[in-house]
């Protein structure tokens, strides 16, 4: 009797604890999935100084670029007239807190005035910046991802030609959830897709010329859709409207509609002149954008039309 019981004692001694052994192997598999999930959200660089591909530069190309791109709209200091003073510093609220816009004048240590060429590729196309830190998609990064790096080059040598503006922006003022920018990792793991234009092209020269610069310089969809709780925008939403980004007013549907009993001229007109077919002006941010449409070739703001014009009709979404 004794010895049977001293038997089951040992072999209870003896047996695999199961038990323990699953909370090892559940922890490696944290300690995995927590290793790919920080590799998977790092911020990885895409292009590195000296690549010949954004040597050079045409800065009066550049100058186009610029002015597409809507880039004084935002990086221009605010309280003075000048557009091409970029000491940034401009407010941008949104449902995350309130970013402060950069300066990206050529100032050696408050703008970009140290950067590559490869600095801006990296932010402009990969959304990374020269710290390799991720940028937060208020900078819309992701439309400038389809950027060609012959427009990349060129803007970079137009930048340089700019007067350097000293002081920074103030910070960004955001939760403290919101500053962990390793979290945009995981954003851009679920948004963001590199060096993709987000169209299908046709061939016509007209219309994809439009389509790059209302889905990538323009980044047109940016303020005229709506966004999910993360702040992506939402597909079905993609140039119908939406509340303003910065909560201020609501932004109009472009597709048809709205606007489908507009022609081509007319679209054409309104992005140089600012007037509507129904002999209404644009008004809030859009006349910004008009003043730097107005300096586009009239073939670009035609190409732009051919575009809009093309666009699928979605319905306005509720407010």
């Amino acid at each position: 009797m004794t010895s049977g019981l001293h038997t089951v004692t040992s072999a209870r001694l003896h047996a695999p604890n199961w038990r323990w052994l699953l909370t090892v192997a559940t922890l490696i598999a944290a300690l995995v999935a927590a290793w790919l999930i920080w590799k998977l959200t790092e911020a990885v660089p895409s292009f590195k100084p000296g690549d010949p591909r954004l040597e050079g530069g045409d800065a009066l190309h550049g100058a186009e670029v610029f002015a597409a791109g809507q880039c004084s709209s935002c990086h221009s200091s605010p309280g003075q007239t000048d557009r091409l003073k970029l000491g940034g510093g401009l407010a941008l609220a949104s449902p995350f807190g309130t970013f402060r816009v950069p300066n990206v004048s050529p100032h050696p240590s408050d703008g970009i005035g140290s950067w590559s060429a490869a600095d801006l590729a990296n932010a402009l196309i990969a959304g990374v910046s020269p710290e390799q830190q991720h940028y937060y998609p208020a900078f819309p990064y992701p439309k400038y991802t389809g950027m060609t790096l012959g427009d990349v080059r060129d803007l970079f040598a137009y930048l340089k030609t700019l007067e350097p503006v000293a002081g920074r922006a103030p910070p960004h003022d955001l939760p403290l959830l919101f500053r962990i920018r390793r979290g945009i990792g995981i954003w851009k793991l679920l948004f963001f897709k590199q060096g993709q234009l987000d169209t299908v092209l046709t061939g016509d020269p007209v219309h994809d010329r439009g389509a790059y610069l209302v889905e990538t310089l323009g980044h047109c969809a940016e303020c005229h859709s709506s966004r999910n709780l993360l702040g992506a925008i939402k597909p079905s939403t993609r140039f119908a409207g939406g509340v303003d980004p910065e909560g201020s007013g609501f932004v109009p549907n472009i597709t048809p509609t709205r606007i489908g009993n507009w022609t081509e001229a007319d679209l054409a007109r309104m992005l140089k002149t600012g007037e509507t077919p129904n002999h209404g002006r644009v008004g809030s941010s859009m006349a910004d954008v008009v003043t730097n449409m107005a300096q586009l070739p009239q073939s670009d703001r035609d190409a732009i039309a051919r575009y809009i014009k093309s666009l699928p009709a979605r319905p306005t979404p509720k407010p």
